[in-house]
């Protein structure tokens, strides 16, 4: 069993991508029949999502219920993170203690395929590639009060006003005309209808828009925007209530050791170790002579929290509680009849084997 040489690698990325390249590696006389491949150990990929919610107050809040008679305007700007969603995925990463050759005959045709970083993914056939995409961020919508693009919207008549009060009265009386003009539109209310449909859906978004900026001076706008960051942690041992990162109301997704966020727990139990394989009699088997080695990963439950509330649980395969055995080469290199074989390059495991 391998995994007390494993040390702890905890970062943040933006982004992670998984390696989705592959190269066919061919036994033949130049490499003396002999191809090098790894195994992995197994990393975890933490995607975390949060939310960034931007309140702007307008300038006539104070008026919103006197001239709208609506209530809840937004009065003071404020920005505040929250925690939306943790995901957490296996993938591999080369063991440097784990890289083997793989020796063919002469005159015998085989070839084995690995990933970009090496790790073995097939024997004599295409291997299979397993999609994992990660959640795209999402841009916050544009706000009529930045950069007072809501100026756009005013009348003379508002843009002469003395007082911040008056400004606020023929906002309000300007916003009910707009209103008024989409109603007489809509009803056909007007002495002459755009001249056709796209006419018409054109000078309604115009008006939408300009309702919105003058509605926006009194109520305010909220904006949402979501940022993915990925936390890559590798499973040493067991461990209970660790501080994997935390979020912060101000800064979002922050460090552990930046006490100005709320902690967010992993916990890891090992559910499973790999077992090496057994023959009828219950003995443990020999491992064959220059065999093709692959992984018989453990298993750990996985467990993400605040304290509270369980955000994520799930049971992954680890190769680093597991153990190495191999397979006899000879059923790779028949020559009538050679077998094929495809794995798991999260942990090294074999996926499938056949003719």
């Amino acid at each position: 069993m391998k995994y007390a040489f494993l040390s702890l690698c905890l970062f943040f990325t933006t982004s992670l991508a998984f390696a989705q390249e592959t190269k066919k590696l061919t036994a033949e006389k130049h490499n003396e029949y002999g191809l090098i491949y790894s195994l992995p150990q197994t990393h975890l990929d933490v995607e975390v999502v949060a939310t960034k919610t931007t309140r702007k107050a307008g300038p006539y809040y104070q008026y919103a219920e006197k001239y709208l008679g609506i209530s809840g305007a937004i009065t003071q700007d404020s920005e505040e993170w929250s925690l939306t969603s943790v995901k957490v995925t296996p993938y591999g990463v080369p063991d440097p203690e784990e890289q083997y050759l793989m020796q063919f005959k002469a005159g015998r045709e085989g070839y084995i395929v690995v990933d970009e970083n090496g790790l073995l993914l097939a024997i004599n056939t295409e291997p299979v590639i397993d999609t994992i995409i990660s959640t795209a961020p999402k841009a916050k919508k544009k706000s009529p009060l930045d950069n007072n693009d809501y100026a756009k919207v005013y009348s003379e008549e508002l843009l002469m006003s003395a007082s911040t009060a008056k400004m606020a009265e023929v906002a309000a009386k300007q916003l009910y005309r707009i209103r008024e003009s989409r109603l007489n539109l809509v009803t056909g209310e007007v002495d002459e209808l755009p001249a056709d449909g796209e006419s018409f859906k054109l000078i309604i978004q115009q008006l939408d828009e300009q309702e919105a900026a003058l509605t926006a001076l009194f109520m305010g706008t909220t904006q949402t925007e979501t940022v993915v960051k990925h936390i890559d942690y590798t499973p040493v041992e067991e461990t209970t209530d660790e501080v994997l990162f935390r979020i912060s109301d101000l800064y979002g997704v922050v460090g552990a050791d930046n006490l100005s966020g709320a902690p967010i727990y992993l916990s890891l139990q090992i559910t499973e170790e790999g077992q090496l394989p057994v023959d009828n009699k219950g003995n443990i088997k020999k491992m064959p002579k220059n065999a093709v080695a692959y992984a018989i990963p453990g298993k750990a439950e996985v467990t993400l929290s605040d304290g509270k509330k369980t955000l994520f649980r799930g049971e992954l395969p680890v190769a680093q509680f597991g153990v190495i055995f191999g397979l006899d080469p000879s059923i790779f290199t028949d020559k009538k009849n050679p077998s094929c074989a495809t794995f798991y390059p999260q942990t090294g495991a074999i996926r499938q084997i056949g003719k």
